[in-house]
């Protein structure tokens, strides 16, 4: 990975204090997303990591992950599976509940959104204590795909979320310890 778009990546970031609750440093990527040529970079860095994993989905997760993945999914010419919260997707759908940093949830993926054997990477903006992401990668496993590797923009490894992906194929565009 290229160590200086990472760093121009990393210094684009803002840290919001106490949000949404006190006690919480919010990594914001907001500033990465309003720049085209950040967020084409960005963009690039994932794309570079998955195109020899021989993939037929990106996965996102609701909502921020979707703006990543999306445009990964474009990029790399492959579809795109949304992972949304309980009640949001209109077709039948598999659930997993996991608990979070502050409360639980339930996410959703369609029934047939993967097939048995697709190869499918895993996005999102961030990986904070890893509840929502196991969640996630266990409905895709739950569907009969691969996941080849589960990779965010940014990992807050002073939470340990990597823990509960424990075994699983992952990475991190920017860690911050």
């Amino acid at each position: 990975m290229n160590d200086s778009a990472v760093r121009i990546l990393r210094t684009a970031l803002r840290t919001v204090p106490d949000f949404p609750k006190p006690g919480i440093q919010f990594i914001d990527i907001t500033p990465v997303l309003q720049d085209p040529g950040l967020f084409a970079l960005a963009i690039d860095l994932f794309c570079e990591r998955y195109e020899k994993l021989g993939l037929d989905a990106i996965v996102a997760v609701d909502a921020r992950g979707f703006i990543f993945g999306g445009a990964i999914a474009r990029q790399l010419g492959v579809g795109f599976v949304p992972i949304r919260k309980k009640g949001k997707l209109p077709y039948r759908t598999r659930e997993q509940s996991y608990d979070l940093e502050y409360g639980s949830a339930t996410i959703a993926v369609h029934e047939d959104a993967l097939r048995p054997g697709q190869r499918a990477a895993l996005v999102d903006d961030v990986l904070a204590t890893g509840g929502t992401a196991a969640a996630a990668a266990q409905l895709i496993v739950s569907l009969g795909a691969e996941l080849a590797e589960a990779t965010f923009f940014v990992e807050l490894g002073f939470l340990n979320g990597r823990a509960k992906l424990a075994g699983l194929p992952m990475a991190s565009i920017i860690r911050i310890d």
